[in-house]
């Protein structure tokens, strides 16, 4: 995977980084390894499913452009990879509940959103 295959590239992908000498799985791109310092990191795409950890419903706007999608769900999800993310998601979530990603339009920009699993 390129390094600008991700959502937050306007591409409908969740892409991580997996250590090569500790394994340590981070979400957040960095240049080292978090857990090591190691440079020796791969490029992996996630395959959106994972375990709501914690849900938030928002009701009240953080910007003009959010307005109109209030109220919405923020969610923590532990990914099957083995990191956690923040998302949107469905308004009946519940912490362990098994969830899968799409992506969605939100204020614009094309963000992963979280639904219950079949």
């Amino acid at each position: 995977m390129s390094e600008s295959a991700d959502w937050t590239k306007g591409v409908a992908a969740i892409s991580y980084q997996r250590c090569a000498c500790c394994a340590h799985v981070q979400y957040f791109r960095r240049d080292f390894c978090a857990a090591c310092g190691s440079l020796a990191l791969t490029d992996h795409a996630a395959g959106g499913e994972g375990t709501v950890y914690a849900t938030s419903l928002v009701c009240r706007a953080a910007t003009p452009e959010t307005r109109a999608h209030v109220p919405y769900n923020i969610v923590l999800v532990d990914m099957r990879e083995g990191f956690r993310m923040m998302a949107h998601g469905d308004h009946d979530l519940a912490i362990g509940d098994t969830v899968n990603a799409r992506f969605v339009s939100f204020a614009g920009v094309t963000v992963p959103y979280f639904g219950k699993a079949p």
